[in-house]
């Protein structure tokens, strides 16, 4: 198999103009994991590919952690519906930083987000960003790890925010928390 040549890197004028724009969902019914960022980036709206930012470390923690066979790449995002795994975002709008997001809007965006996993059933959500889940959720004592509550049949996660601005998280630790995830949804 051939692999994809590498995305061109988007000019500031692109970067720009991805200012509060959207990126579709990667999803489908019945997955075995729907991982949900905070929100896109500017990269990801420029460029239409979740987590697209280098540096963002969702990819490599995906791999490392077992749930793909090699490391893919942003532009290569679609062949995770095949492996059981798709990506959405608790809010819509691109940003340059997650900060930049209202309290409403993530609580507008949980609440949404509560509506699509009803929706679309998959085995586990992952909300990849402990601040984003506590605010859009409305529960300010959750902590990294499967949460008591599910959505329906649903199991709920909250795993570190791969960001490369984390630094609460090593490379390594990031992976092990998916691993943790990935061994439990089996």
């Amino acid at each position: 198999m051939q692999t994809p040549a590498k995305a061109s890197r988007p000019t500031p004028d692109q970067l720009a103009a991805a200012q509060d724009a959207t990126i579709p969902d990667l999803a489908a019914p019945g997955l075995r994991v729907l991982f949900c960022g905070i929100n896109p980036g500017l990269w990801s709206g420029a460029t239409g590919h979740h987590f697209a930012r280098p540096g963002n470390r969702f990819w490599p923690a995906l791999h490392r952690s077992g749930f793909t066979p090699r490391q893919l790449r942003p532009e290569e995002q679609e062949q995770l519906l095949d492996l059981g795994l798709g990506i959405t975002n608790v809010v819509a709008r691109t940003t340059a930083r997650a900060d930049e997001l209202t309290r409403d809007e993530l609580h507008e965006g949980g609440a949404a987000l509560r509506e699509r996993v009803a929706l679309l059933r998959p085995g586990a959500l992952a909300v990849l960003g402990i601040g984003a889940y506590r605010t859009g959720f409305g529960d300010a004592r959750a902590t990294v790890g499967r949460q008591p509550e599910g959505i329906g049949a649903t199991e709920v996660w909250v795993l570190p925010n791969p960001s490369g601005l984390n630094a609460h998280y090593t490379p390594a630790a990031l992976a092990e928390e998916f691993r943790t995830l990935r061994e439990a949804v089996g």
